[in-house]
């Protein structure tokens, strides 16, 4: 991949992972209710999903979304019932303590990983989108692999950084969520619901 080419592609990357969506908005609920360095496990999950959306959208899977809308329909369908479920599960927190909440002891990293990782897979939009944005840097002289390797890890590092900087301003700002009681909590839920919600129904 060409220099300019990079150079863009990590603009283009930067605006993306700037933008709202689940992933953000989940590492900066995790961010608050257990602190940056176990949301470091959520933000990595997301990270290996996006990853993994690339490589599919990469090597063909977009052109079979594209053209069977069925499958579409199905992923759509899953994705926002996940999305649905887990901002129902946020809407039911405890209000957010400054300790340790019980929700926090019995969220294992394990947990955190999933959470970040099916947010990521959950949202078939993303798969579409990568298909339509990712041939545009694409050498066809060059090979695919190590394109791929080179557009996967810049992504992936770009993302990562907006993560743990959310994650790190939820944190410092614990305080203030903790008066806020359950409103952050069903704040963030509800807009997981609408996310969940929305997404089967778009066109």
């Amino acid at each position: 991949m060409a220099l300019d080419t990079w150079l863009l592609y990590l603009l283009a990357s930067i605006g993306l992972s700037l933008t709202p969506g689940p992933n953000s908005l989940l590492a900066l609920t995790h961010g608050a209710l257990y602190g940056a360095r176990r949301t470091l496990f959520t933000i990595v999950g997301g990270v290996f999903g996006f990853s993994a959306l690339i490589a599919l959208a990469m090597f063909g899977l977009s052109a079979l979304l594209q053209t069977s809308a069925s499958v579409l329909t199905v992923l759509k369908w899953i994705g926002g019932a996940y999305l649905l479920w887990l901002g129902i599960q946020l809407w039911r927190s405890p209000a957010l303590q400054l300790e340790a909440t019980q929700r926090a002891v019995h969220m294992g990293n394990a947990g955190l990983f999933r959470q970040g990782l099916l947010s990521a897979l959950a949202n078939p939009k993303v798969l579409l989108f990568y298909g339509a944005f990712l041939p545009q840097f694409l050498d066809p002289q060059r090979g695919l692999l190590l394109q791929f390797v080179i557009m996967a890890a810049t992504f992936a590092s770009v993302e990562f950084v907006v993560e743990y900087l959310l994650a790190r301003m939820a944190f410092r700002v614990r305080p203030w969520l903790a008066k806020g009681g359950k409103g952050f909590n069903r704040c963030c839920g509800s807009l997981f619901a609408l996310i969940g919600v929305a997404l089967p129904l778009s066109r």
